[in-house]
């Protein structure tokens, strides 16, 4: 695979510029943008410009809205309500997620409803950005169904992905970010294009059997829930979660619904918002950092989000697929 080395603003810009002559405003260029660097920067290859041409693919067919803003209901004083207004979801939640972390505060705990948005981005932005103001964070989101319930070889649900976030006073929060698929299907795709085998579990062949073979999953093939069983029950939460529960599509109903031109569908967000100043009696800060060092002391242990925070203090430049680079130049 070859690659061309582009530095963060290079990255930046890229994006930046695809964008801006594909329908998107100065303001959501630029948050997008962001959010697309920093995936890049932190080691999220499969969230970072990989993304980019499905983006534009809905922007393109007019299904995802570039100019567009959410609109916000305070429904009681800890339920907060977007209708994403056919957003992509970095913009709706750099308008509501102020909106979260404010409720949050002041009555301990809260929770954010987000309808008709455009998800395809990581997880950990969201959920990372509200432990960052002192708050325990949960975030989930479905797709269109690409997993198959344990017991199945077709797919139901969506890779379902859930985000948790633990804040730290002194250090970086704690943060975990996973589909509920045995792999996300952005890593898939990425082992496809690079040439890579996937773990045996993975996933199945259009005729469902064992592959190991990316590209058998990813064209046609199906994935698993990780753990079996248990990974299914935890997809089957976030179908209710992000579906149900906030008034939007399970990830069947969004596929049946959406005009299939490789861009994000639209769907909807699960995030809960915790204040632990508010819930706990004791100095949760120091009890919590107390087991964050005995997890370190058993071995090889590495807490979720170190890979990640350790790679955004490299500044220089990143090394990324020269073919995706010009695909992306050839679409503005």
């Amino acid at each position: 695979m070859k690659t061309i080395s582009l530095s963060l603003e290079d990255i930046y810009k890229l994006a930046n510029k695809t964008l801006l002559t594909n329908g998107c405003d100065e303001e959501t260029s630029n948050i997008l943008s962001d959010l697309i660097m920093k995936a890049e920067r932190d080691g999220s290859l499969s969230h970072g410009l990989f993304r980019l041409p499905a983006y534009i693919a809905g922007l393109k067919s007019g299904k995802i809205n570039g100019k567009n803003r959410p609109k916000i209901s305070k429904i009681t004083p800890s339920v907060i309500k977007v209708d994403g207004n056919n957003c992509l979801a970095p913009m709706v939640l750099n308008k509501s997620l102020p909106e979260l972390i404010k409720a949050a505060k002041e009555n301990g705990v809260a929770v954010l409803s987000i309808t008709n948005s455009h998800h395809m981005a990581a997880m950990w932005p969201e959920t990372e950005a509200i432990a960052e103001e002192g708050l325990v964070a949960f975030a989930c989101t479905s797709y269109k169904p690409a997993v198959a319930p344990a017991g199945s070889i077709k797919p139901l649900f969506g890779t379902n992905p859930i985000s948790f976030a633990w804040p730290r006073k002194s250090k970086p929060p704690v943060v975990y970010d996973m589909a509920t698929a045995s792999m996300a299907m952005g890593e898939v795709q990425v082992a496809k294009r690079e040439g890579h085998k996937v773990p045996s579990g993975t996933g199945l062949t259009k005729d469902g059997k064992e592959t190991t073979d990316p590209a058998e999953i990813a064209d046609g093939g199906v994935l698993l829930p990780f753990g079996g069983y248990k990974g299914s029950g935890i997809a089957m939460m976030v179908e209710l979660l992000a579906g149900a529960l906030v008034g939007d599509n399970f990830s069947y109903e969004t596929a049946e619904k959406d005009n299939n031109d490789g861009g994000p569908p639209s769907g909807g967000e699960f995030i809960l918002a915790i204040s632990p100043d508010k819930l706990s009696n004791s100095d949760w800060d120091t009890h919590s950092s107390k087991f964050f060092e005995k997890m370190k002391s058993m071995g090889d242990v590495r807490l979720p989000g170190e890979r990640r925070h350790k790679n955004r203090l490299d500044k220089g430049p990143r090394h990324i697929n020269e073919d995706l680079v010009n695909k992306i130049k050839s679409l503005s």
